[in-house]
């Protein structure tokens, strides 16, 4: 499984998860499955998507990505809209080629795009991500 070094952790200040520290070999990943955003959900739960893909868009654009070591849970609220997955999808494979789809993310969270205000996400702070320095695997 790739860790996505330097990916946060979290959204800061919060225990909303965005990576996963180990992968599971004896279940193997954890089944990525399309979740409904419904109008009535939490604003912490909204703030948590918008946080994860601003942080998807910051670490890799619009360039295909590996799943790796992303938190399923998170990536099942984005998947099949804002994230989509690259050739054959298989929702319990590590190796998932991902990729952002720029125009399904603008329509849906405009904040992250908005030239006139400061950025939702400072992922330039790392002070506030859940690094695990001594895990190497």
């Amino acid at each position: 499984m790739l860790k996505h070094r330097g990916f946060p952790g979290r959204l800061p200040g919060t225990d909303f998860q965005f990576t996963i520290r180990r992968e599971n070999r004896k279940k193997g990943a954890t089944p990525i499955t399309r979740r409904e955003r419904f109008k009535d959900r939490r604003p912490a739960d909204k703030r948590a998507d918008a946080g994860f893909l601003s942080a998807l868009i910051a670490h890799f654009g619009d360039e295909p990505f590996v799943r790796g070591n992303l938190d399923a849970g998170r990536l099942s609220w984005l998947i099949g809209r804002e994230v989509k997955p690259v050739g054959d999808f298989d929702p319990a494979d590590y190796e998932q080629l991902l990729q952002i789809d720029m125009r399904e993310a603008e329509a849906a969270f405009p904040e992250l795009f908005a030239q006139d205000e400061a950025p939702a996400f400072d992922w330039n702070d790392a002070e506030d991500w859940d690094v695990d320095e001594d895990d190497e695997t």
